[in-house]
């Protein structure tokens, strides 16, 4: 399906399709953001910022909350 399909098709739905569509859009959005995160912590490229955290904890630079 084209995504000219797809637009066309949303802006056909009712109010309601619309309200739920929107929900269920934001939930994936929200789980693809997740997987996305995952996918760059495993990939290591938040490994020299936690580095540098682990640093600052050691340093005693950091205090609890």
């Amino acid at each position: 399906m084209l995504l000219e399909e797809i637009e066309k098709q949303i802006t056909q739905l009712s109010p309601e399709e619309l309200k739920k569509f929107s929900a269920w859009f934001d939930d994936y959005l929200s789980d693809e953001w997740d997987r996305q995160i995952e996918r760059d912590v495993s990939a290591g490229k938040f490994d020299q910022i936690f580095a540098g955290i682990d640093a600052d904890v050691k340093a005693g630079l950091v205090q609890p909350l």
